[in-house]
């Protein structure tokens, strides 16, 4: 495998050419989602930033309007714990636009010290990280079919590599850990990228299916986590701003050297931080029987179907 794909070993979002004419739909309004809303709709894209808090969402599209007075920069509710709020939000993006170029799934919440279930039972973490977003790009998918070199960029984490898909226990109703729960959250979105890939290829969908993960950045979801103190005394400080983890996210949405099927990562310090290159996923993510059983109980899961 050729791991320097990319031309350029330091891309950075100046990099990243204009974007005018793109319709770009980003979940979460803080963090990383919206560090990539800043440098898309500064480069000229119509962003739709999508999150479940209208009051945060508002100041954060004024917050981007001031940068850039001109961006064309909207902010759409989506509760991705709630799947009739996605459903909602599928077909309110399908009446509206009649494109769309770009879908980053990046939205997440990470290591909830207690068990929390979303609207629909599941827990919270597979819930809102993965199933949430496999539920908004099913619905979704029609308009991506729709448009020409759509592109679906999926945000994984590190925790991938420690991750394992609990079937017997998919909700971790019977021993919940939030670490546990995290990293098979973050497996699960790693696995969903990659089956897309395939999946897409094998209909003929015409959408490419990238996979990323930020490296360790300083953003607000670790205030949800266990052992907030020792991050801020040990690690917090020498973690990624928001602006460097969101690179990851935007080289594989807007890089013509990108390819469907592949993950990104930061290129430092066993991926911790650096400029984004290609990078190998675990074991346990390329395991096709897994994925493809994943896939299945999932679409059971969020009631939808692929196609």
């Amino acid at each position: 495998m050729n791991e320097n794909r990319n031309s350029k070993k330091r891309w950075t979002e100046k990099d990243m050419g204009s974007q005018a004419g793109k319709t770009i739909i980003i979940t979460g309004t803080g963090g990383l989602g919206y560090e990539a809303a800043i440098s898309l709709s500064g480069a000229g894209a119509h962003v739709i930033l999508a999150g479940r808090n209208a009051s945060k969402g508002a100041k954060a599209i004024q917050k981007i309007k001031a940068i850039y007075p001109d961006a064309s920069i909207e902010f759409q509710k989506l509760d991705l714990a709630d799947l009739a709020s996605i459903e909602n939000f599928g077909k309110m993006i399908q009446s509206k636009f009649d494109q769309l170029d770009i879908l980053i799934n990046n939205a997440g919440v990470m290591a909830t010290p207690d068990r929390r279930v979303t609207k629909d039972n599941f827990e919270l973490q597979l819930g809102t990280n993965y199933l949430g977003h496999f539920a908004l790009t099913a619905h979704l998918l029609p308009l991506l079919r729709k448009t020409p070199n759509a592109r679906v960029v999926t945000v994984s984490s590190m925790a991938h590599r420690s991750g394992e898909i609990h079937f017997d226990d998919l909700q971790l109703e019977q021993n919940y850990d939030p670490n546990v729960a995290y990293s098979q959250s973050k497996l699960a979105c790693l696995m969903f990228a990659l089956e897309l890939h395939k999946r897409s290829i094998a209909s003929n969908w015409g959408i490419s299916s990238i996979g990323v993960h930020p490296g360790g950045v300083a953003t607000d979801l670790m205030d949800n986590g266990p052992g907030k103190n020792l991050y801020t005394r040990f690690i917090y400080h020498t973690l990624q701003t928001p602006s460097q983890g969101a690179r990851a996210s935007l080289l594989a949405a807007t890089s013509p050297e990108v390819k469907s099927g592949d993950f990104y990562g930061p290129s430092k310090l066993i991926e911790i931080y650096g400029y984004p290159k290609r990078i190998k996923p675990a074991k346990q993510a390329l395991d096709a029987k897994v994925s493809s059983q994943l896939w299945d109980m999932s679409c059971d899961l969020v009631h939808v179907d692929f196609k």
